[in-house]
């Protein structure tokens, strides 16, 4: 492999495929320094795309030494600086789209629709980061205190410490990057070890060609049990941004909140989504969108489709309906155009399928649809006759497998929605939008949709969930929230008359005052 291009903030000719084999650490690019090797794998072809050394405690400590020193600069530029590197960065990605889809397919499993979708929404990710360093605003707040003028100044915090999943790595990724990079923040990164490309290192090449400071972004490779804890722990960064699953998310709490210094952590976890199907949907529509709800990248969504809850009136047509529909999708090669499902990420992720498809049938649930695994690449799956309370409808699935739910009407299909302990997404069909919308606000899930499937994820509005699918919100100003604090500032422009005894305290006096 090719060494990685100098930092020269300007497009080069190379290649930005290349130089993986090494992890950018402050201002260089070097190899890890533990004796751990991590092997990126192409979970469809079974090739080994690269071998890099993983990360130890040593290079943590030097990739949020090199943040800390280098964020003070950057937060203090104009905000045109700060948003001109996100306008390159758009560019840049799109110049380099198809080798950045390539990347997506042969790491990730995504096939082209997805990979093309994850660099548009990547794209949009950044664009929208391009609008916060003109939006992060202080304010002047009114006071009892005479002669009092209350300033609220709203800073970057400092350092924030980014982990990130496997199966849209590179927007998952970026989500938390860009936005707080672009509100005067620096970062580390530590992607998902099935995607450290697509997941880190591939963003890193993006940002030194957009021309960020040296310093501001690091991302460190390594096995979540090998450097996870002292990615977490360490003093420096001031807000953990995670995504990944409940069990993982809560762990990284809790590690969080036995830190010598106490950190904010937003967490983006597992769902569990609902598709409510009412006995007056639109069938056509809801069709469209079942398949592309549930079977999108394999189904490894965490806000896809994960069970499709049906009424009784309908639920032979849809049932009937949607299995032709499914028959019909294509799987396979990622590469070809017209994949829909592609490879599961790896061996592990396809035997806990295999389990749950396993458990669906010993549970009296009605295979509709099946097949057995070609490799990773696992045929969608249908089954009728689903109970709420079935294995394969309790837990995120995670692939291509569709369980169908029968229910008596729209109450006992609202109780069977919220009954999960997951609150991401969810989405409701109906030709009556008013009674779709007060539906929804009834579901308990931090997102819903009307007459739309639930994969949405759009920039400038709050991505995040309810109950164990997370705490705190991505997108727009909840991003800026995010990334950010509040300091509370006043200036005594008069001297200040103090009592002498209670007498003199009024009610409306601050403390002190």
């Amino acid at each position: 492999m090719v060494a990685p291009a100098e930092r020269v903030g300007k497009k080069t000719s190379q290649s930005i495929y290349t130089g993986f084999d090494r992890m950018l650490i402050g201002d260089s690019w070097r190899l890890g320094r533990s004796d751990q090797r991590i092997r990126d794998l192409d979970p469809y072809k079974g090739d080994t795309l690269l071998e890099l050394a993983s990360a130890n405690a040593q290079d943590i400590d030097d990739a949020y030494a090199a943040a800390a020193a280098a964020q003070p600069g950057w937060a203090a530029q104009p905000p045109a600086v700060r948003a001109a590197v996100m306008e390159r960065a758009v560019a840049i990605m799109t110049e380099r789209e198809e080798e950045i889809v390539s990347w997506l397919i042969h790491e990730s499993g995504s096939t082209r629709l997805k990979a093309k979708l994850e660099c548009a929404t990547t794209s949009a990710v950044m664009r929208e980061a391009s609008r916060i360093p003109y939006n992060v605003q202080s304010r002047v707040l009114p006071g009892d205190v005479p002669g009092k003028e209350c300033r609220v100044y709203r800073k970057p915090v400092g350092v924030v410490g980014i982990i990130s999943p496997w199966n849209w790595p590179l927007h998952l990724t970026s989500r938390s990057l860009a936005p707080a990079l672009a509100a005067g923040n620096a970062a580390v990164v530590k992607p998902a070890s099935d995607t450290p490309v697509t997941g880190g290192l591939l963003l890193a090449k993006i940002f030194e060609e957009a021309g960020l400071p040296a310093g501001l972004l690091s991302v460190i490779v390594g096995s979540g049990d090998g450097v996870g804890a002292a990615f977490v722990t360490h003093r420096t960064p001031r807000v953990i941004s995670f995504t990944g699953s409940t069990k993982v998310g809560r762990h990284v709490a809790e590690l969080a909140a036995e830190a010598k210094i106490i950190k904010r952590v937003d967490l983006e976890l597992g769902g569990n989504s609902p598709f409510v199907v009412l006995e007056d949907a639109p069938m056509d529509q809801t069709l469209d969108a079942a398949i592309f709800g549930r079977f999108l990248h394999q189904g490894q969504i965490c806000m896809s489709a994960n069970r499709f809850i049906v009424a009784e009136a309908i639920y032979d047509e849809f049932t009937q309906r949607f299995t032709e529909r499914v028959r019909a999708v294509k799987y396979g090669n990622p590469e070809d155009e017209d994949t829909l499902v592609g490879p599961l990420i790896n061996q592990r992720q396809l035997d806990n399928l295999l389990q749950r498809i396993t458990e669906a049938r010993q549970a009296g649930a009605r295979e509709l649809v099946g097949g057995k695994p070609d490799g990773l690449v696992l045929p969608p799956h249908v089954f009728s006759e689903v109970r709420n309370d079935m294995t394969v409808a309790r837990e995120e699935l995670f692939g291509p497998v569709a369980p169908v739910i029968r229910v008596g009407d729209e109450e006992e299909a609202l109780r069977t929605a919220n009954d999960t302990e997951q609150g991401l997404s969810g989405c409701v069909f109906t030709r009556d939008l008013e009674r779709g919308t007060r539906f929804a606000q009834r579901m308990e899930c931090g997102m819903a949709h009307v007459n739309d499937q639930p994969v949405n994820d759009l920039p400038n509005n709050p991505f995040g969930g309810e109950k164990n699918s997370g705490i705190g919100r991505f997108g727009g100003e909840w991003a800026i929230e995010a990334f950010t604090t509040d300091q509370w500032l006043t200036v005594q422009h008069e001297p200040r008359v103090f009592p002498k005894r209670a007498s003199e305290v009024s009610g409306a006096a601050s403390v002190g005052g």
